[in-house]
């Protein structure tokens, strides 16, 4: 494809196009062709779109139509761009750029302070999620700030919920009225010792009866869907008095690694203990628990920084887990 000093397809290529489009081009059906053609899947464009699948490839099949020809080689392996969608997607990219740069010169005129991200999220995902996608997002945007409010889960939901943060980010499946909550990140809680800690047998369901265990608080995700795993395996182990009660991750991480239980932690909170040998996991036969992180929504669209967020972030998600 050849491309004019400005960057756009040239005065031939153009024509190309122009003689394949039937009629104006619907702008958000070009923005998910451009993502879909970004991202190579159907199914990882429609998470960072917050789509369906279907209303994703809808789309798609509507712009095709539109412009009378495929735009898509496609394989099991995703969609790859033929001539005719290489031609409409440096049209698309050159769209998405102006309108972030327009984005970006009223936010300038409009705003007397500057801008400032703000989110609030769950012990673990403030402490083992967050902190990495916050440098990546403010390294690229000088003079942004971040406000991160942390609380347990249902402390994030009732926030978002207030409209006292634009979003934020949770652990478990929790639900509440006025608000979203779409998947973001997998994760699993696994049952977890010392490294030291032979003298707990723990090789079947039945024998969680038999040791000390380690929560977290009441309201916290984790014990959420901690309990809710077990019931649904069969088991009748709750918390009972000799069992410890923390509230984070890190006092529950030292308290098993000095010996005072079996606690369930989340995979992605203990990846340094693990490969050093100062934690061990279990397997439990009839017991797996995976869940995961979810952003908090409001019923509304999500805009301004906090979307940019979300979509730097939804992006980024394939180096975190």
């Amino acid at each position: 494809m050849r491309l004019a000093a400005d960057g756009l397809p040239d005065a031939e290529e153009c024509g190309k196009l122009r003689g394949l489009v039937t009629r104006e081009l619907d702008p958000r059906r070009l923005e998910t062709f451009r993502v879909v053609a970004t991202l190579g899947k159907i199914s990882v464009a429609a998470r960072a779109l917050f789509l369906s699948q279907p209303a994703v490839t809808a789309q798609v099949r509507q712009l095709e139509e539109q412009c009378g020809a495929p735009l898509f080689e496609r394989t099991p392996r995703g969609m790859t761009l033929n001539d005719r969608g290489r031609v409409l997607f440096a049209h698309a990219q050159r769209l998405r750029q102006i309108l972030d740069e327009a984005s970006a010169a009223v936010s300038a005129q409009t705003s007397a302070t500057p801008r400032e991200l703000v989110l609030a999220a769950s012990t673990t995902v403030a402490s083992y999620v967050l902190p990495a996608l916050l440098v990546g997002f403010t390294r690229a945007r000088p003079g942004l700030s971040v406000r991160l409010d942390v609380g347990n889960t249902e402390e994030v939901l009732e926030r978002v919920k207030a409209g006292r943060a634009p979003l934020g980010l949770v652990e478990g499946h929790a639900r509440a009225a006025g608000i979203r909550l779409t998947p973001f990140l997998a994760d699993e809680l696994l049952p977890t010792v010392g490294q030291g800690q032979t003298s707990l047998r723990v090789r079947r369901l039945s024998d969680l009866e038999e040791v000390p265990m380690v929560w977290r608080e009441p309201g916290s995700g984790t014990r959420a869907v901690t309990e809710r795993a077990l019931r649904k395996a069969g088991s009748a182990r709750r918390w009972r008095r000799g069992d410890l009660q923390l509230a984070s991750t890190e006092a529950i991480k030292t308290a098993v690694a000095l010996g005072a239980g079996l606690g369930f932690l989340s995979r992605v909170s203990m990846r340094k203990e693990l490969a050093s040998g100062a934690l061990r996991s279990l397997s439990i036969p009839g017991l797996r628990i995976p869940r995961a992180f979810s952003w908090v929504l409001p019923a509304g669209e999500v805009g301004g920084v906090a979307g940019e967020f979300v979509r730097f972030a939804t992006a980024e998600s394939h180096q975190l887990s």
